[in-house]
């Protein structure tokens, strides 16, 4: 490894915790809409759940992916089809198209900024290596419009560079040409990276271009952390 290299940071599942976050936002969620279209807070909520559960489901995610030609349309997609399924539960009328993009976008900045799921001693990590001299970014499957929102909460915005998500390159974190674009648009040689991430086959990826790379789990062949906590602790050992 560089002695001090560009560390990229994924979101879900290393800086915030995806299970305490998937708790919190159905009532939000209710919160946001049902002022705005009726319904009660907890049929959105419930909505909400079984809504997500859909569309996550990995077959039905990945085949989104593939039929959509950039994720432009694919994000436009996704909320029209999670504010009117959500809608159809709870027995609402919508708006327009139009409308219905603009309310999801709002909702979901409603949401993400009222959340608090950091992982305990994330934000103490990441301060850290900031003021150490690291440059940071993410590189996480979310759009950037989620994560600034998201960093902010967390009072480390400041501490990052550029928000990578799927919108700003363009391209799913479904394989290695994620991480050759991010790299590219970073003007940076993957040996000169560090990348965390708490998914093996993400963690796959980016070591197949080159770069350096720690899982935040478990797993053999590779370096292992338990949290993102134990990070700074890892890079005085091995830097």
């Amino acid at each position: 490894m560089v002695a001090r290299p560009v560390i990229l940071l994924d979101n879900g599942g290393v800086m915030n915790d995806n299970q305490l976050c998937g708790e919190q936002w159905p009532p939000l969620v209710g919160e946001f809409f049902t002022p705005r279209l009726g319904g009660t807070v907890s049929a959105w909520a419930d909505a909400n759940r079984m809504v997500i559960q859909h569309i996550l489901e990995r077959a039905n995610w990945l085949q989104r992916t593939q039929m959509s030609s950039d994720y432009a349309s694919f994000q436009c997609r996704y909320w029209l089809d999670w504010l009117g399924g959500m809608a159809r539960l709870v027995g609402v009328s919508l708006p327009s198209d139009e409308e219905c993009v603009r309310l999801s976008r709002e909702a979901e900045d409603y949401v993400t900024l009222r959340v608090r799921s950091a992982f305990p001693g994330a934000v103490e990590a990441i301060r850290y290596l900031h003021t150490q001299g690291y440059t940071l970014h993410t590189a996480s499957g979310e759009p950037s419009i989620h994560l600034a929102p998201c960093l902010e909460v967390m009072g480390v915005r400041h501490c990052f560079g550029q928000l990578y998500g799927a919108d700003l390159l363009d391209t799913f974190k479904e394989g290695p040409a994620y991480y050759r674009r991010l790299f590219a648009d970073l003007q940076v040689t993957p040996a000169d990276t560090l990348v965390v991430d708490d998914r093996p086959d993400a963690i796959a990826w980016a070591r197949s271009l080159g770069a350096s790379t720690v899982l935040v789990g478990s797993a053999s062949g590779t370096t292992c952390i338990s949290s993102l906590a134990e990070l700074p602790a890892l890079l005085q050992q091995i830097v």
